[in-house]
């Protein structure tokens, strides 16, 4: 939704699509932007139908300009993927689903989750996991929530990265280890701007380069 993880999925794909296919090749793509003050004053206010209307508003305009997939470029605005699995043919890639893959590849049946206070507490991502992938999601304590959902809207989203707030995901992440989690979902596309693998001493699951790699899967594929 923000601009600053909008800028990771074009590099992402151009470059995974280049990679693959060589030359100059880049993706052929569509990519609609909405005003994220606008998207944050709805979560705010816990206005979801609203959203979903916005998100199935914008995935009918994708789909009329040619586009054979659909992806959301946030996790917590996968709450709204059923209304734009309803307004559209094309299929919507979902960023829980790509990350399960992910972790299976790595044999993990317990990770981590950060991300949005609404990304964290909610079922939408969690409970999905759970019930189509057999992997459970733990989330950090309330006020280490809260911590982390107020430094995503106040500094990531706007392209804001420090060390101290590098410092506070980092003892998220510790402390998910020491709970038991084998691996931490990076659940906020803006989070992986912030924190690297080398911050961590188990897998660290970017859900921005997962996603983006699942698109190319699915364009290049018979």
């Amino acid at each position: 939704m923000s601009w600053a993880s909008s800028i990771e999925y074009y590099r992402f794909i151009n470059q995974e699509v280049n990679r693959r296919l060589g030359g100059q090749h880049n993706a052929k793509s569509l990519m609609l932007t909405v005003d994220f003050a606008e998207i944050e004053s709805l979560q705010v206010r816990g206005d979801w139908d609203k959203l979903g209307e916005i998100m199935a508003d914008a995935a009918r305009r994708l789909e009329r300009g040619g586009a054979d997939c659909v992806l959301i470029g946030a996790n917590t605005m996968h709450r709204c993927a059923p209304q734009i699995e309803e307004a559209v043919r094309i299929p919507l890639i979902h960023i829980a689903d790509a990350t399960a893959c992910a972790i299976k590849q790595e044999k993990l049946s317990a990770v981590g989750l950060l991300g949005t206070r609404y990304t964290m507490e909610g079922d939408f991502f969690r409970a999905r996991l759970a019930e189509r992938h057999g992997i459970t999601a733990l989330i950090p304590p309330s006020e280490m929530r809260d911590k982390l959902h107020r430094l995503i809207y106040d500094e990531l989203t706007k392209g804001i990265l420090t060390d101290a707030s590098r410092g506070c995901f980092v003892e998220a992440i510790e402390w998910l280890q020491a709970e038991g989690a084998e691996g931490v979902i990076l659940g906020c596309t803006e989070i992986p701007l912030l924190v690297k693998p080398e911050h961590a001493t188990i897998p660290l699951f970017d859900t921005t380069a997962i996603h983006a790699r699942a698109a190319v899967d699915f364009a290049l594929s018979d």
